[in-house]
């Protein structure tokens, strides 16, 4: 399934957050959405969820445009992983990850399958151990683990994650980058809003830079993690090189000079 931004532009009032985005998304790839503080980010993950209407253009999914579909259809396909999720309801973890599974539905309860997806879910993210557990009596990166699990479950085509990483130890964030690059390996597509430029060069295989609403430069992460980019959008002095074992790395020297 192709996911797709076409002259996309989003305003509150009359402060632009986007103008003129347009992207496609290709299905087996993690593509990473790097930008400064208010660069829209989060306001183009939640376009490409359904969440927000884009003014001008449309973002569209296998050529359907994704604010008009039905609620379950996008469901299906589609799921996202909210910057800051809170949960208020003390509810066991197990609970909160067969959420996941309701556009799949059918019957009453769960069926076998949808019991297999959500243990599959819990097992990726490590959070078997306190399925009984309620959500309220879980740790900032426990409950983010829960709540990454509730959107695995779904199966879906889509992955969208905003900040993912958010108050996880680096082990654990180690583990998130490689489940959902693993996604992809299975076909799916992941879209995922970083800050951690080093993590960015790690694991994209496709990288959007936005700055001040626009999308200043995409592509590979060679492309688009230049020396001249960063100093532009970020004001920092960087470099790529590779290390001993041929790894991609990035060096930040430090704030560029004026």
């Amino acid at each position: 399934m192709t996911l797709t931004v076409r002259n996309l532009g989003f305003s509150y009032g009359q402060t632009c957050i986007l103008d003129a985005i347009d992207v496609t998304f290709e299905a087996g790839k993690f593509t990473v959405i790097l930008g400064p503080n208010g660069a829209g980010k989060s306001t183009l993950l939640a376009c490409l969820a359904g969440l927000l209407e884009p003014q001008i253009g449309n973002a569209s999914l296998n050529g359907a445009d994704i604010i008009r579909m039905a609620p379950t259809t996008r469901a299906r396909h589609i799921g996202l992983l909210p910057q800051g999720a809170e949960t208020h309801w003390a509810i066991p973890s197990e609970a909160l990850v067969a959420l996941g599974r309701i556009p799949h539905m059918r019957g009453a309860g769960p069926s076998a399958d949808d019991r297999e997806a959500i243990k599959a879910a819990m097992s990726a993210t490590a959070t078997e151990g306190f399925a009984n557990r309620p959500v309220t009596r879980l740790s900032g990166g426990e409950r983010a683990r829960v709540l990454l699990a509730r959107v695995l479950a779904g199966e879906l085509d889509w992955i969208l994650a905003d900040e993912p990483l958010a108050n996880l130890d680096p082990g654990f964030q180690l583990d998130i980058l490689a489940l959902l690059q693993r996604q992809t390996e299975a076909g799916k597509g992941v879209v995922a809003v970083l800050h951690d430029l080093q993590y960015a060069v790690r694991f994209a295989d496709h990288i959007l830079l936005l700055h001040e609403g626009s999308l200043f430069a995409q592509g590979s992460v060679e492309d688009v993690i230049t020396p001249a980019n960063l100093a532009h959008v970020y004001g920092i002095d960087a470099n790529l090189f590779k290390d001993e074992e041929g790894t991609i790395q990035l060096s930040i020297k430090g704030k560029v000079r004026l």
